[in-house]
């Protein structure tokens, strides 16, 4: 079984009642914190920035997966490392010179990923995919929480798999958006290691067993 990872999307937590839901994920088996920052340029939609993720990093005992849904996030590579990031993910849709930020990313000793809006084709992905810790594909339209899952995400992420075996890599795959016991299972199947979960965890009466009960699907 290849490795697998649970990430909680904070984007869907409890905003009056954060710190207690930060203190749930640390007790649960997720592996990762989720955290989108979404700027309304890049996505029709505005979520948080650096002085809550320096907060949460205070308090998190999981590891901090920050995706930049923003349209230049060059300048805030830096600011988002000192406020506690661990991986920081930009989408390939807005870096011109992706290879340079994607370096400039590990240089600061952080896990770079790049991440792909549903429309755009893993296949250009082919130069820079040796480069990248993971590649994030987005099943949802990015912007908003609780929308439905792309149906064609499942090839996309078998594609994708074929090409890193291909190149005999180690890197991972992460899906955000619509995960839930039935998508998520055919995502591990399909070749996910790493699945993004808001709504779904959030949103249930014991967050902390659906994370437990998602990872084992």
């Amino acid at each position: 079984m290849s490795q697998r990872y649970i990430a909680p999307s904070i984007l869907s937590a409890n905003f009056l009642e954060l710190g207690k839901d930060i203190e749930m994920i640390n007790k649960s088996e997720a592996h990762w914190i989720h955290y989108d920052v979404m700027d309304g340029v890049f996505v029709p939609n505005i979520s948080f920035g650096l002085p809550i993720l320096k907060q949460i990093s205070s308090i998190a005992k999981k590891p901090l997966d920050v995706h930049l849904m923003i349209a230049n996030p060059d300048p805030y590579i830096l600011p988002f490392k000192e406020a506690g990031a661990f991986n920081i993910t930009v989408h390939y849709e807005t870096c011109p010179h992706l290879n340079r930020t994607i370096n400039f990313i590990k240089e600061q000793g952080l896990m770079a990923s790049v991440c792909l809006n549903p429309h755009t084709p893993v296949e250009l992905l082919e130069e820079i995919l040796p480069e990248v810790d993971m590649v994030l594909l987005m099943s949802v339209n990015p912007g908003f929480g609780g929308q439905s899952f792309i149906q064609s995400t499942y090839a996309k992420i078998s594609r994708l798999r074929e090409m890193i075996d291909k190149k005999n890599l180690s890197t991972l795959i992460e899906v955000d958006g619509g995960v839930n016991f039935e998508t998520g299972k055919k995502l591990f199947d399909a070749g996910a290691n790493v699945l993004v979960s808001g709504s779904f965890i959030f949103h249930s009466s014991n967050p902390e067993k659906k994370i437990a009960d998602l990872l084992s699907i």
